[in-house]
């Protein structure tokens, strides 16, 4: 299974603007750029984007796990926050911190041990090459 992300860019890396697009239709033409990377103009970036997608995954992980450990109607509520910090002449995601919030009828301790698991077994946190952490609130 394959699916694909696309950008346009054009101009300077100040002075530009892009747009970002998924195959599915879910974003299509979402603008970005410098100001909506590294200031505070609204839009979106790529930082962003990364900490959606990795929130989905880590949420659909912990969904098949905390359902393998005997959880019952689980409620899962997530949030990566992407960091990305100047590193010689470039930029580089150093680190992604998974919040999550789980309810469910089952034990604290499965639950927290299938948090644990989502985490480092959902696919986005494997091709992260950042250190992933997480904070979990069972309740």
């Amino acid at each position: 299974m394959t699916r694909t992300g696309s950008a346009r860019w054009q101009g300077g890396i100040r002075d530009g603007k892009g747009e970002v697009s998924t195959e599915s239709g879910a974003l299509s033409a979402l603008p970005y750029g410098f100001n909506t990377r590294f200031e505070d103009q609204p839009g979106t970036n790529p930082e962003e984007l990364i900490g959606a997608a990795h929130a989905a995954c880590f949420s659909m992980a912990l969904s098949g796990q905390l359902e393998k450990a005997g959880v019952r109607d689980a409620r899962i509520e997530s949030s990566s926050a992407v960091t990305i910090e100047k590193q010689g002449d470039g930029f580089t995601i150093t680190k992604a911190h998974l919040t999550a919030r789980v309810s469910g009828q089952g034990d604290e301790s499965a639950i927290r041990q299938a948090a644990e698991a989502a985490k480092a077994g959902c696919p986005v946190s494997k091709v992260l090459n950042a250190e992933v952490t997480m904070d979990l609130t069972v309740g």
